[in-house]
C-alpha cells in the first residue's frame, strides 16, 4: 500500500490521528526532506522508520523506481511532503501515476492544504473553483496565464512567492481589472492573516511593500448574467 500523507502546513495540531497511525506503521517513509520529516516525526514521538527516501523535484525519477520496487514486493510505504498534500503543488504526482498505472494499492489520508483554507476563508464563491499552482515569472507569460482565466466565472487560487507578490498582483489587476480578491498570509501559522480588496489595491499596496512568509491568493471570477455576486468588500 502507498499511504499519500497529507501534512501540517504550519501548525502541528493539524496532524490527524489517521496520519499518525500510518506514519507509525510504515517501514518505509518517502518524503521531500527528510530532515524535515525526521523533526515531525520527534514531535510526535514516532520512531526513525527503517528506511526514509528523498522523493523531491529533480530525483523523482529514480526515487520513484525505488518505491515502485518496494510496493511490488509487498512493502507499505507513506509519502509526504514538507507540508500538505503531496502531488499539490509538492512532489507526488508522477508517482501516484505510476502507482495507479501498474494497478497497486493506494490510499489518501486527509489533511491541511492552503488551498481549501484560503478559498473558505476568502469569502469568495465557492460553488465552484480552479487552483493552478505558482503562476509564471516571466511577464508575458504571467500576462497570459492570467488571460487564460479572464472570462471564467470560478474563483480562482495560486501560490506566490513574496519576492513576486506584487508582479503578480499587478498583472492580475492589468488583465482582469477591478475584480475582488484576498492575498493569505501564512495560513494556519501564528502570523496567519488575510488582506482583502480589489487587484488593484492590493497591486498598488504590495507593489514595493516586502513580504515574508507563504502567500497563497484568490481572485473572484467573472460575474455572469443576473446572478447576485457577494458584497464588495
Amino acid at each position: 500500500m502507498l499511504y499519500i500523507v497529507a501534512t501540517p502546513i504550519g501548525n502541528l495540531e493539524d496532524m490527524t490521528p489517521r496520519a499518525l497511525t500510518a506514519l507509525k506503521s510504515v517501514s518505509v517513509i518517502a518524503c521531500e526532506d527528510t530532515r524535515r520529516t525526521w523533526a515531525l516525526l520527534s514531535s510526535f514521538n514516532i520512531p526513525r522508520p527503517a528506511e526514509m527516501i528523498s522523493y523531491r523535484e529533480g530525483n523523482e525519477d529514480r526515487a520513484g523506481a525505488r518505491i515502485l520496487d518496494l510496493l511490488r514486493g509487498g512493502t507499505d510505504v507513506a509519502l509526504c511532503t514538507d507540508g500538505g498534500y503531496p502531488g499539490i503543488s509538492d512532489p507526488g504526482f508522477r508517482l501516484v501515476r505510476d502507482v495507479v498505472a501498474e494497478g497497486l494499492e493506494i490510499t489518501v489520508l486527509p489533511g491541511a492544504s492552503a488551498v481549501n483554507i484560503a478559498l473558505v476563508m476568502s469569502g469568495l464563491p465557492t460553488s465552484s473553483w480552479t487552483f493552478k499552482g505558482f503562476p509564471p515569472r516571466k511577464p508575458g507569460a504571467l500576462r497570459n496565464f492570467f488571460a487564460d482565466e479572464a472570462e471564467m466565472p470560478h474563483t480562482l487560487v495560486v501560490y506566490e512567492s513574496p519576492f513576486r507578490l506584487g508582479k503578480t498582483l499587478a498583472a492580475a489587476a492589468e488583465v482582469l481589472g477591478d475584480r475582488r480578491a484576498v492575498v493569505c498570509f501564512e495560513l494556519t501559522k501564528l502570523h496567519e492573516r488575510a488582506d482583502r480588496g480589489t487587484l488593484p489595491d492590493l497591486a498598488s499596496k504590495y507593489a514595493d511593500k516586502p513580504v515574508k512568509g507563504e502567500i497563497t491568493i484568490v481572485i473572484e471570477g467573472k460575474v455572469r448574467g443576473h446572478g447576485m455576486p457577494c458584497p464588495r468588500y
